[in-house]
């Protein structure tokens, strides 16, 4: 449990590369705040990545918040999409392509979710630096269910041209 007020703790990467993408996490960032039953409690600073999968497309801008909720995790998984589709994300393209707004639900307090719809941790969590060293930045003591503590797994993981931008409101 959270120790903000009984919420369940959660972890929700933010990723856009298309039509101002900084303006787009931007946005989303605040659109965390009027989720149902969920608090925002704190946000990385921006970063700049590499696009992952195709190399033809922009750099992403990308972040990463920490949320105390009393939804589900398929509540806040829904919650999550809502605010994609607002951005106007479609879920039938090319995966790892382009995107005006990418919402990941990363971890969910200390579970292990295997469905169809959701897994967490988020696939791939534990080697990806665009969600370590923005993770690393708001908890670095925390252990990632099944790979380890989160400075470990960072330490590991090469920066690969990722780069720390400003922080967010």
């Amino acid at each position: 449990m959270s120790e903000y007020h009984g919420g369940r703790d959660a972890y929700v990467g933010i990723g856009s590369n298309l039509d101002d993408p900084v303006a787009h996490v931007r946005r989303a960032v605040r659109e965390l705040d009027g989720l149902p039953k969920t608090r925002r409690v704190t946000v990385s600073s921006l970063y700049r990545s590499p696009p992952m999968g195709p190399a033809d497309q922009p750099d992403y801008c990308n972040a990463v918040a920490r949320l105390a909720t009393w939804l589900s995790p398929l509540g806040l998984l829904e919650a999550l999409q809502g605010i994609e589709r607002s951005h106007g994300r479609l879920r039938h393209g090319q995966q790892w392509g382009a995107r005006t707004l990418d919402l990941d639900l990363l971890l969910y307090e200390d579970e292990h979710i295997r469905s169809r719809r959701l897994t967490v941790p988020h696939y791939g969590l534990h080697e990806r630096a665009f969600v370590l060293y923005p993770l690393l930045e708001i908890a670095p003591g925390l252990e990632i269910p099944g790979h380890g503590p989160l400075q470990q797994l960072a330490a590991g993981c090469p920066r690969g041209g990722l780069q720390r931008l400003q922080g967010l409101p």
